[in-house]
């Protein structure tokens, strides 16, 4: 699958790492341009390029969105619309400031994001996991007690595809409802940052 990237951070770069790793071809992007990136790629090899947030989101079937939250509105739109966008963004006040309709859970981060981008399917993953268990934690399908990543949107093929993603790269998914839904995974949930299996996750949201 194509595969763009946008954010190359913790998330962005081990997922972009593991990606390409279980043969998909990923174009890797952040706020700075192809060059800051350009080290990234060549380190994660053939299957790899560098390339601008605009580049990952031409490019990319599949395009994931590992960026400061605060920053949503400057994702390219445009080159958005009709593609499966995998928001792995977390709300965070300290660092995103203040957003009064997510401080009165009149909404969630995802539905926010969804909004700014017309005609994308927006799916929530990979938000409730450290870089480190993701870089580290897959094992092979069938695999007893293998961790499950949850996800929440609206679409259902878009989450069928992310399903198969996360399957690609060692996890199990475990669906848990709508975007709006997605308010249910965000940090301090019972999931957040939790390694659980696809039967604990649904214990720990009942």
């Amino acid at each position: 699958m194509r595969i763009g990237i946008i954010g190359s951070g913790h998330i962005g770069g081990t997922l972009a790492r593991l990606l390409a790793q279980a043969g998909h071809h990923v174009v890797v992007s952040n706020s700075r341009g192809p060059d800051a990136v350009a080290g990234l790629a060549a380190e994660i090899g053939e299957r790899a390029t560098a390339g601008g947030p605009a580049d990952a989101a031409r490019f990319g079937d599949l395009v994931i969105v590992a960026i400061p939250f605060v920053r949503y509105r400057d994702l390219p739109a445009e080159h958005l619309a009709g593609k499966v966008v995998v928001d792995a963004n977390n709300y965070y006040p300290g660092r995103d400031g203040h957003f009064p309709d997510l401080d009165a859970s009149a909404t969630t981060s995802s539905e926010l994001l969804a909004g700014a981008l017309p005609g994308a399917r927006v799916v929530k993953a990979f938000n409730t996991i450290h870089y480190l268990h993701l870089r580290d934690g897959g094992t092979p399908s069938g695999t007893p007690g293998r961790r499950a990543i949850p996800i929440a949107g609206d679409d259902p093929a878009a989450k069928a595809a992310v399903v198969g993603v996360l399957d690609d790269i060692g996890f199990d998914a475990y669906d848990v409802g709508s975007l709006a839904d997605s308010r249910r995974i965000e940090p301090g949930s019972p999931v957040y940052n939790v390694g659980l299996s696809r039967t604990e996750v649904a214990a720990a949201l009942a």
